[in-house]
């Protein structure tokens, strides 16, 4: 191929944005780390029963990075068979921190009172949270 005289003082500046879009595009998004979510489904049978559970069980989670996400509010069931209840959803930084809390002798300790005065589902869902991008 030709070059005109007048492009090649151009070319190096050309070249090197071809080269550096590349790279940009080769350059792989870093790996989203990641999370653990506790998430209870729960109808309370005993509202005055479940009241010490409530009190303490942030303070169980919370030496673990849990954090609340959701808790109580409404729901709004939009296709299948909704919960009868109500939600939690705590968030963890890895499954492993759930898991230990889930299993800590803080959290075991108040756990019969949520027995006794709840039914529930309760599952840990490990998953990335992918920031939106704007």
């Amino acid at each position: 191929m030709k070059i005109k005289p007048g492009m090649r003082r151009w070319l190096p500046a050309i070249m090197m944005g071809m080269f550096a879009t590349a790279g940009l595009h080769a350059q792989e998004a870093p790996a989203a780390r990641p999370r653990a979510f506790y998430i209870s489904e729960f109808v309370v049978t005993d509202r005055e029963g479940i009241k010490p559970y409530s009190a303490q069980v942030e303070s169980t989670f919370l030496p673990f990075g849990g954090r609340y996400i959701v808790r109580g509010g409404k729901i709004n069931t939009l296709e299948g068979d909704g919960p009868k209840g109500g939600m939690v959803v705590i968030e963890f930084d890895s499954k492993a921190q759930a898991q230990a809390w889930y299993d800590s002798p803080a959290y075991r300790k108040i756990m019969p009172l949520r027995h006794k005065s709840a039914t529930s589902r309760v599952i840990i869902v490990e998953g990335t949270v992918t920031p939106p991008s704007h």
